[in-house]
């Protein structure tokens, strides 16, 4: 695959891990630098994630499966982050709690994945923290895979932040067929949120 611009390798074996690139742009004001602690606050409050490109080929049989997910961020000292997702499966709603760690590169978190028992990489790639944020995800498993996930304030975004999504995951190296956005879900999530 190939990596993403915002991307570079930290090893000989060529392991990309991600890194925030710091610029600004004229068309969309939003500032996609700063360190994780200023991040973690500007992202708190409730998210959708609307768009999902995995490049793990078990994934691709599953994916109209896939209904849009919720989540709240919560900052927590030091520039860490905890978020709870919760999602519609065919058991009822379920919620999930995951601890973002802020490394030393602006942006990027990693986690401990009790799924896959291993630690992840994530990192937040391109935001404007009032609508939209295209996140990275990376893990090393049996092989190496990666995930663009697009995050919206609303279940429904403006068609020109899909299309950018798309567009980063193809120009990336993810098959067509791996890059979804799901349709909405029922409303679910603990009382009070």
């Amino acid at each position: 695959m190939k990596p993403p611009s915002c991307l570079t390798s930290t090893t000989p074996a060529d392991r990309w891990r991600p890194r925030l690139t710091c610029r600004r742009r004229t068309t969309v004001q939003y500032e996609s630098c700063g360190d994780s602690a200023v991040i973690s606050h500007k992202f708190s409050g409730k998210w959708y994630r609307v768009g999902l490109a995995y490049d793990s080929p078990g994934f691709i049989p599953y994916r109209e499966r896939f209904k849009i997910s919720m989540g709240t961020v919560d900052p927590q000292p030091g520039g860490n982050v905890s978020m709870t997702m919760w999602s519609i499966g065919s058991s009822g709603c379920r919620s999930t709690v995951y601890f973002y760690e802020k490394t030393s590169l602006p942006g990027m978190f990693t986690y401990f994945s009790t799924r896959h028992n291993m630690v992840k990489d994530i990192t937040v790639v391109d935001t404007n923290y009032t609508d939209y944020a295209i996140v990275f995800k990376y893990k090393k498993m049996d092989k190496e895979y990666s995930q663009v996930a697009l995050y919206g304030r609303n279940q429904k975004l403006k068609p020109e932040l899909l299309k950018k999504f798309k567009d980063f995951s193809l120009a990336h190296g993810f098959p067509r067929e791996s890059i979804l956005t799901p349709t909405k879900a029922e409303n679910c999530s603990s009382p009070g949120k």
